[in-house]
């Protein structure tokens, strides 16, 4: 991996003075919030949204206001001193900073990180697999990109166990959520439909939400059996863009893409390349 210049609480750094204290509770405890953005040829997708995001889930973690416009900047910083690959992932890291060896938080302020890299395309279908671990959609971190991402990362070890590419979860009222880094939409009787942010606790995607601008999605409880009898279905998130959904555990559905992912496919693209920053 190419190594870049790294933006650290406000300075452009080199890889190896990028260096954050042992003591940091993003490290100790996993308290902090996260944003990861696309860049194309240097020039990063839906900015704003991002980081508006990124705001939210601090707020939603009694975490101190951000700066977005600094960030703005740290970001276009960054992708100014790396190489303009065709694709990129942007990595915005905030966490509460140095504290004791605890969960109470120091008063040290916070640790914030940009680091860009090249991104590889993803495949253009994926298999997925149900985890067998419900997510609790009324907890405290439901809806917050957090740092706090070992369920995701044991998720997606028990479905590439499976030969999948990407673990979904179901409610513990036993409806549809969300992926481990992934909304997911499915299509029923014609129509284009994501779990509801308001009761399914999944997380409010850049690219999710774009979808239901563009392209007629629908939100709506979905039954997680649901997922097996799909017309259609498919993954969204900023890396992934839209990802159609060819098997769910061994279950092959019928079309991957189906003529309703195809044109939002279609839709997306051409709307996106009108405003980088819609």
């Amino acid at each position: 991996m190419t190594q870049t210049k790294i933006w650290l609480n406000g300075n452009l750094v080199d890889p190896e003075q990028a260096v954050v204290s042992v003591f940091d509770h993003g490290m100790l405890v996993g308290d902090g919030v996260f944003e990861t953005v696309r860049a194309e040829h240097g020039e990063p997708f839906g900015l704003t949204r991002h980081l508006r995001r990124l705001s939210r889930s601090a707020a939603g973690l009694n975490l101190p206001e951000l700066d977005q416009e600094a960030l703005a900047r740290g970001t276009r910083e960054v992708l100014d001193a790396a190489p303009k690959w065709p694709l990129a992932r942007i990595r915005v890291t905030v966490t509460s900073g140095v504290g004791p060896l605890g969960s109470n938080r120091g008063d040290s302020g916070l640790t914030i990180s940009i680091i860009v890299a090249e991104q590889a395309p993803f495949p253009s279908t994926e298999e997925v697999s149900v985890a067998p671990w419900p997510r609790n959609e009324r907890g405290a971190l439901a809806g917050l990109k957090t740092t706090s991402y070992a369920e995701m990362a044991l998720a997606l070890d028990y479905a590439r166990q499976r030969g999948c590419g990407e673990a979904l979860f179901g409610t513990l009222a036993g409806d549809l959520c969300e992926g481990t880094g992934s909304n997911v939409f499915v299509v029923k009787g014609g129509r284009l439909l994501t779990p509801p942010a308001s009761t399914s606790g999944c997380l409010e995607g850049v690219t999710r939400g774009l979808i239901l601008e563009w392209c007629d999605g629908v939100e709506e409880e979905i039954p997680l059996e649901d997922l097996y009898t799909a017309e259609e279905a498919f993954l969204t998130s900023t890396t992934r863009i839209i990802q159609p959904i060819r098997a769910v555990d061994g279950t092959a559905l019928p079309a991957a893409p189906g003529p309703v992912t195809a044109k939002a496919q279609e839709t997306f693209a051409a709307r996106a390349a009108e405003r980088r920053d819609p």
